[in-house]
Parts: C-alpha cells; structure tokens; sequence
C-alpha cells in the first residue's frame, strides 16, 4: 500500500489544466514490475515509408577515371625541377622563363623541389587533362599565386605517397591592370580541379582563399591543410569531397560553392574522409544544395556558439544572444548552410557554431547520421521544411532548437536543449535571426504550419516553450519527453490550431501559466495536472491504474507546476491514481523509470477518466475554442 499519511498537505497543490491534444506510441507492459518501460521501436520499413526523397538523394559528385588516377609513374612523364631561383625542365609540353614554368599541353608533369618567389602556370589551349604530380614540393610566390591555371581541359593534382609538399602566396598581388582580379588564391584555377594521392599539402594564403576555381572542385583523397584569410578551399560551381583528411583554418568560408546563377551547380558533396573546419564565417556554404553522405565533420564557426549572436540591445534579444560575449555583426556564421536544400544521409557532423548549426532556406532532410550541435542561435533551421526520418541529432545548446514552416519527425533520435523553444514551427524567414541580416523577424501563423510527429525518440529540455506551433500538432507515434519552462511565460506545449494525438507516449511537465493540453479531437487518452504552486526538480510522481496497472513514473529534471501525460494505456472508464515522492526499483532515462516496482508514496488524487481529456481538480482554465473545463473530468482524492 502507498502511503497517504500527508495527503492532505499535497491535496492543496493540485488545480485545473487546460487540455490540447497529440499522440505519441509506446510500448509498455501492464503488470507492476516492468511498467513504464517506454520503449521506443523504430521500425526501418515504417521509416523508410515516411522517407521524403530529395534531389540530393543521388551523390552530387562524379568522378572520372582521370579524376581517380593518382599512379606515380608514366612512361611520358615530364619532369618539373625546382632549384631555388630557377627552374629546370625535361620533357615536352611546358616552358620556362625564368622563375616561371609554364605547361601548354595536357600531360603528366612531376614536380619537384623548392621555388623561392615563382610560379607554375596550366596555360594549355587543348581539352585534355593535365596532372600535375606534387613530390614533395615548397612553392612561394611574394606577388601572385604560386600555381595558377589560366587555362586547361581539366588539371588533377596528385599528392605523391609520402611526400609533404607546401604552397604559400603574398599578401598583395599584382596584377596586370585594374579590372583584372585573378588569381585570386594561392592554388587558383580558371577550369575544373582535381585533388587525390596520399600525399600531404600544406596552404598558406595570405591574400585571399585557400585553393579555388571558377568550375568544379573535387577532392578525392590526401591530407589538405589550408590557412586562408578569406575562404579556404572554392569551387564556384561545385565541391565534391569523396575521401581524404582535411583541415582548413579560414577567416570567412571554410568550404563554398557560390554559384548563383544555375542551380544545378553551387553545391557541395561530401562522401566521406575527415574534415577539421575553423571558420570565421560560415563552416561549409553551398549556394544551391549541400549533401553530406558519410565521413566525420568538425566545425567551429564564427568563434564558437560562446560568440553567439547579438541583436545589439533589440527588443528581440533573447535567451543565449544577451551573453557579454556575443558578436554584434550581419554576416552569416553557421556551420552548414544552404541556399535551398540540405541532406544529411550519414556521417559523424560535429558543429560549435555563433549563428544557426544547420540553415537552409529551402528544406532540410535528415535520413540518417551522427549529429552533435552546439549552437549560438538554432540548432537547425529550415524556412520550409524539416524532415527528420531517421540518425541520432543532439543539440547541446541552442536558442531555438530545430525550427520550420513544416517539422515532420518520422524517427530517429533526438536530444534538444534550448534557451528558448525547443521545436518551434513557425512561417516564413529565421524569426531569431542577427538584426540587419536577410530574412528576419517575420514568422506569421499560417493553417499550412505543422508539427507532425510519427516515430523516434524526442527528449526536450526547453526554457521556452517545449513544442510550439503557429499552427497545429499532429502526433501518431513515438515518445516524446518535454522538461519545459518554469515561467509562466511560455508552456511546454503551445499552439495555435489542433493538436490532434492519435498514438505514441507524450510526458510533458513545466509552468502552469500557460499550459496546454492535446484538442478533443484526439482519439488518444491525455491527463494534465495543474499545481496552485511550483513542485521542486527531482520529486518522483506516478501514475498508474486503480487495478495497479503502472502508467507512468516520472521525475522532472527542473521545477514544476504542470504535468501532462498521455499513453495508450490511459482508457476510458478507468480511474488513474497519482502519487508523489516514493522509490522506484527500475532504471532511470531520461527522467523516465523502465523495469522494477514503484512503493513509498503519496496518494494525492484519483482522476476518474471520462473523455479523451481529463483535468485535475474542479477549476478554471479555458481549452483551445473557448471551452472551460472538459466534460466530465474532475477527480477525486482519497
């Protein structure tokens, strides 16, 4: 038996909620001893039904056979010779003046050496593929690019197994007249670049951006360290990464493809390899679509998410954007950002970013992958739409954490901490976005805004509103825990339209001055609680049947002073105790007990379950509509 000994000294607390509706599938047994183990079965069929395809769903990146050959021997090869101050050659198809070679004809050339202030120029008038083979070279150049090419079919640079080779330019470069502005990096090309070998290179640039072209740019394997005072590494048309190590340190762009003016290109494929990103702007920025396949990416952009944005004293400055340390600047500095789509199929994506972590303005799709986002601004956000279907997304910090017109979870696992809302739909451009900075402050209600919830595994731990809609909520499945806000100010839930829950296990606790419960409408069972004052973090409550039947036990991880349960097995016509303090012998997550056998505490009321919305108490609240306290709700203590 519980205890009731100081019932009448918790009796007082309880009041009446407002009730709003939602659904959410768990999986629990009946009997008392493995009650409440919410357990989550994301089924693969199920997911993949839910799976939106984009057009990043085939690899943005093609590689030609020239462009995989990395071979260090060719029976035509050329020999390039650096000695200093001069150059010497052996072969066909370059010249060279002075400190100067410079290569005419498509051909395998090797190079060697150290050139002290010169450079090698790809001036070749024929379609063919020139590769350049870097054996261990030191190239310096004290007015222009150290390797340049003006014009070539395609170039492939090979990095020589074993061999360390180095690029560093000026700070000024001369050029030939006043409208003439390339080069304009210190390994620059006017046509398509390739990258592979398992070689190392080393970029120093001084001047402007790390390694660029003016088409596509592919890296197909090697070690790559680039230092830039604007962006690293640029291919205006296209970056396509299939392997390799990469480490760029920027003072603007890590990585961007800009070109604006098609949208089949400005965009960027990473199929793998390792990426170690510092930039002062964004981390990696692609123009038109971004597409991550696999590998293991590490950004830090615009100093971390400790500069996080400032709206310079605003009446919007909020949450994270009030720190001391913020940056008070119009440029972007996110981690990943896209003009109109981004896809995440896999990989490991490691993003400390001062502005959003993930932005497109378009859409955003998570099919699967490893994502751990820290954020001075929203975890991920998506004018359109925001899919999730399936990987496990972690925001550690964040203002708003995933944010979009439409947010559709169809699975997957995913871990919100946020200042403000946690999942936030809302119309139109980043409403949190810097003052000054395109598309900002105009989020509207709109009956096309939804929320939709079908799987996965949702933990929310939210200073504002828990899940928020300037529209409406849809939840069939999936388990959805919300440790809300303690203000009155905001609720762990907040909606506009419907919140219809038709399945899946929903606990939601926070402050009681606005909370909201699923709608009428909902043809699963919800129960809310209302305190007349806030509950202390950490006290256990428990819900279970009058039979026994365990419903839910439960320890809030901040204060309190409502809590909303829903499961499947909440029925009609049965009566749900709740009890307070106590111990459990089952196993904690996430605030959640599975497993064991709940004893010790305190009988506060019984709520006899008469419609799909139940409250406590006999009070007032207004549900969506209008309407006062739901039919035939009310409790009972004993």
């Amino acid at each position: 038996m519980k205890k009731i000994t100081y019932f009448f000294l918790l009796l007082g607390l309880l009041l009446v909620l407002p009730a709003c509706a939602g659904n959410i599938v768990v999986n629990s047994t009946s009997d008392e001893e493995s009650a409440g183990a919410w357990v989550v079965e994301q089924s693969a069929t199920a997911a993949a039904e839910n799976r939106a395809t984009t057009e990043a769903g085939t690899a943005l990146g093609e590689y030609d056979a020239d462009d995989l050959d990395a071979s260090l021997d060719d029976p035509a090869m050329a020999l390039i010779r650096l000695n200093g101050d001069t150059i010497s050659f052996e072969g066909s198809g370059a010249t060279v003046n002075g400190s100067t070679v410079t290569i005419t004809s498509p051909g395998v050339y090797s190079v060697s050496g150290t050139l002290n202030d010169g450079q090698i120029v790809v001036d070749s008038a024929e379609d063919g593929t020139v590769r350049l083979i870097l054996n261990g070279v030191n190239i310096s150049n004290s007015s222009s690019a150290p390797i340049y090419v003006a014009n070539a079919g395609k170039v492939v640079i090979t990095l020589a197994d074993g061999m360390h080779s180095y690029v560093s330019d000026a700070s000024t470069y001369v050029y030939a007249s006043a409208d003439v502005t390339e080069p304009n990096a210190a390994i620059f090309s006017n046509d398509d670049l390739t990258m592979n070998g398992n070689g190392t290179l080393t970029v120093n640039a001084n001047y402007n951006n790390g390694i660029a072209t003016d088409d596509d740019l592919k890296i197909v394997s090697g070690t790559i360290l680039v230092k830039a005072v604007h962006d690293g590494i640029k291919g205006k048309d296209s970056i396509a990464i299939r392997d390799g190590t990469i480490t760029v340190n920027a003072g603007s762009d890590g990585l961007q493809a800009d070109n604006a003016e098609d949208v089949e290109k400005g965009t960027i494929s990473i199929e793998g390899g390792t990426l170690n990103i510092i930039a002062g702007l964004d981390g990696i920025q692609a123009e038109t679509t971004l597409a991550v396949y696999a590998g293991n990416l590490t950004i830090s952009s615009g100093g971390g998410s400790a500069n996080g944005i400032s709206k310079n004293g605003s009446q919007n400055d909020r949450g994270l954007q009030n720190n001391q340390n913020a940056v008070s600047s119009t440029e972007s500095m996110k981690g990943l950002k896209a003009g109109i789509a981004i896809h995440i199929l896999g990989g490991v994506i490691n993003i400390d970013s001062a502005d959003d972590s993930l932005n497109a303005n378009g859409s955003i799709t998570v099919d699967d992958g490893v994502l751990n986002l820290t954020s001075g601004d929203d975890g991920v956000h998506a004018n359109t739409a925001l899919t999730i279907n399936a990987g496990t997304l972690t925001i550690n910090q964040s203002y708003e954490g995933i944010e979009s017109a439409v947010i559709t979870i169809n699975g997957g696992n995913l871990r919100i901490t946020s200042s403000d809302d946690a999942i936030n739909v809302a119309g139109g451009n980043d409403q949190s976005a810097l003052g000054g900075r395109p598309g900002q402050n105009d989020f509207t209600a709109n009956a096309n805004n939804y929320l939709y919830i079908n799987d996965g595994y949702i933990y929310l731990d939210a200073g504002g509103d828990g899940l928020d809609s300037n529209g409406s909520i849809d939840m069939n499945g999936g388990t959805v825990i919300v440790n809300g806000p303690t203000s009155d100010g905001n609720g762990a839930l907040d909606y506009m339209g419907s919140f219809t829950l038709d399945g899946g296990f929903l606990v939601a606790v926070g402050s009681a001055g606005m909370a909201m419960t699923p709608t009428a409408d909902s043809t699963q069972h919800s129960l809310l609680v209302n305190f007349t004052s806030q509950v202390a973090a950490g006290t256990m409550l428990h819900f279970e049947s009058s039979d026994g039947t365990a419903i839910v036990t439960f320890i809030p991880t901040k204060n309190y002073q409502s809590i909303l349960i829903s499961s499947p097995l909440i029925q009609d016509g049965m009566t749900v105790d709740l009890y307070y303090g106590g111990t459990h012998t089952g196993t904690l997550t996430d605030g959640l007990y599975s497993g064991g056998a709940y004893s010790g505490g305190t009988l506060v009321t019984s709520l006899d379950i008469t419609s799909v919305i139940t409250g406590s108490g006999m009070g007032g609240g207004m549900l969506p509509g209008g309407g006062g306290m739901p039919g035939g709700a009310g409790g009972r203590g004993r």
